[in-house]
């Protein structure tokens, strides 16, 4: 039953919620915002508001990105994955390895 008033572990479920909506999280974890969220009414509203916003996002943004920006970003994921990343410069181009 909720109590209406704020926890003190409210921040912390908070800040977790969209792993929460997502299901992102270990099911100890789920069961734990889950419980909070049944006690919590403050919470229960902002977690009711992220998932509306999370819900219109998705219906509204449904474009695909082209194809080769998509090969780019997922190159760079990796090459940051791996540590091995140049600096990008101000535009955010990869920084030249050559002095000019």
């Amino acid at each position: 039953m909720s109590c209406g008033h704020p926890h003190d572990d409210c921040a912390s479920v908070l800040e977790h919620v969209y792993e929460y909506i997502d299901h992102e999280m270990a099911a100890d974890d789920l069961a734990t915002v889950k419980q909070h969220l049944d006690e919590c009414t403050p919470c229960l509203a902002e977690y009711g508001l992220e998932q509306a916003v999370k819900a219109l996002v998705q219906r509204c943004c449904c474009e695909t990105a082209p194809e080769d920006l998509r090969a780019k970003v997922l190159s760079k994921i990796r090459q940051v994955q791996e540590g091995v990343a140049a600096p990008a410069d101000d535009r955010g181009e990869p920084a030249s390895t050559t002095a000019g």
